[in-house]
Parts: C-alpha cells; structure tokens; sequence
C-alpha cells in the first residue's frame, strides 16, 4: 500500500468516526427516521463504500 492510499484511508477513518458521532446525536435528538439523520446515514454509507474500496483494492494489489 503506497503512502497516499494510507493517508486516503487515513482520513477516510477520520470522516467517518466524525460522521457517525454526528448521526447518533441527531438521532438521540430526533429519532432515526427524521430526515435529517437518513441524509447523514446515506452520506455515512457513501463513506463507508469508498473506504471499503481503498481497502478492498490494497489486499488485491
């Protein structure tokens, strides 16, 4: 694994831990089928993919 796919899963890891603190407050705020906290959720799972990507692309490689 080269050192820009670390530092790209690196912050990636980042995102997520952020985006997931995010999503559990607004959920404990306004339940998890508020719209708000679905819109956060997909940008989680958007995340999610990419990072599941770079890591799925660095154990072929």
């Amino acid at each position: 694994m080269n050192s820009i796919a670390i530092e790209k899963k690196v912050n990636l890891k980042s995102q997520i831990q952020k985006k997931q603190k995010d999503m559990y407050k607004k959920a404990k705020d306004h339940g998890l089928t508020h719209p708000l906290v679905v819109s956060i959720s997909q940008e989680l799972d958007t995340l999610l993919n990419r990072y599941q990507e770079i890591h799925r692309f660095n154990q072929v490689s």
